[in-house]
């Protein structure tokens, strides 16, 4: 049976939260949690497909995106206001617990939920993004980056650069995103390039040059890439973005200090021992977990890790979505036997 994408709001008196649902109501719950810059139809591919299968699937516009809540301090933007973003959605959905799946800050955003609140898991699938323990923060990466490829007296925070520059010139980054968002979308949404591999990310340089783009005010209009996003998904992200800024998406890197001492209030420094589902991207030269040590944490912190290497770029979901769905579905198929006919 094919089941609709169908639209619907959680509201709480502190934020509402805009989601997509696809498959029964009674379906065992999935929830896919977005990272920067996209939406909940980031997940389009999933959703139909897991709904298909018989799950409740479910994605949120996370905060700051879409329709959900746009809050107006760069401190609203935290992983301890994200997670109770989850929970509420969690309670609303009328669960105890789900299967949970992120990628890039939504990733960070699952890990953080695991990390305090294990017992609303059944299982947790990651993509490109791995399990930092202390926090996603370029303190915590920096003993990761790959100092062949980025020479510290060239490169002192390596690909993580661009983190720093949000950090020191957080209105000036915002504002070149902010300028033409059609553009922004076109630029940043394409599908991973094997070239690049062994050579320094272009994020590596971001200060050095001015800014995302060097001294320009906005993104430049490239071609869209047709392997990520249809003339419609282009519309719809860049509708959005024009329409709410990127205050909030970029909010999201402004919150180091608070998110490692919210990951510090973890039990058992931060292990986790659901079943955990890493999906590895090979031409993802930020999230470098096939060529640097990245991964190593999240291996030492997880005691129920099973690993997946993909062709693909950062864009995962998008740029190969049948590899994706393949591996998760595999996953779930195979550690946890009956779950999807049970509510």
């Amino acid at each position: 049976m094919n089941f609709p994408i169908t639209e619907h709001v959680a509201r709480s008196p502190r934020h509402t939260s805009f989601y997509l649902a696809c498959g029964p109501e009674d379906g065992p719950l999935i929830v896919f949690v977005h990272g920067w810059p996209e939406l909940s139809i980031s997940w389009r591919h999933q959703l139909r497909c897991f709904g298909a299968l018989g799950f409740r699937a479910v994605a949120p516009d996370m905060r700051g995106y879409g329709r959900s809540t746009v809050h107006p301090k760069l401190e609203d933007y935290g992983m301890e206001a994200i997670t109770g973003d989850l929970l509420e959605l969690l309670a609303h959905l009328g669960r105890e617990s789900a299967f949970w799946v992120g990628h890039d800050w939504g990733s960070e955003a699952v890990w953080s939920l695991a990390r305090r609140h294990p017992g609303r898991f059944r299982g947790l699938a990651s993509l490109c993004v791995p399990y930092a323990p202390g926090g996603f923060t370029v303190d915590e990466l920096l003993p990761h980056v790959d100092r062949q490829l980025y020479p510290v007296e060239q490169y002192p925070v390596g690909q993580w650069d661009y983190v720093r520059f949000y950090e020191e010139n957080f209105e000036k980054a915002r504002a070149t995103f902010d300028a033409k968002p059609l553009q922004t979308v076109k630029a940043l949404f394409r599908k991973g390039d094997p070239a690049g591999r062994g050579k320094p990310a272009r994020t590596a340089a971001v200060r050095r040059n001015g800014g995302w783009f060097g001294t320009a005010a906005e993104v430049p209009d490239l071609p869209m890439d047709r392997d990520l996003l249809s003339d419609e998904d282009l519309h719809q992200y860049a509708s959005a973005l024009a329409r709410n800024g990127f205050f909030g998406p970029d909010a999201w890197y402004m919150n180091a200090r608070a998110n490692t001492e919210f990951a510090r209030g973890a039990a058992d420094g931060g292990r986790l021992s659901m079943p955990v589902l890493f999906m590895h991207a090979t031409c993802d030269y930020i999230c470098d977990t096939t060529g640097s040590t990245l991964a190593e944490p999240m291996r030492k912190a997880c005691s129920d890790l099973t690993e997946l290497t993909l062709p693909t770029g950062h864009w995962m979901a998008q740029e190969r979505p049948e590899l994706v769905n393949a591996g998760l579905a595999r996953w779930l198929g195979q550690r946890f036997p009956g779950a999807w006919y049970q509510a």
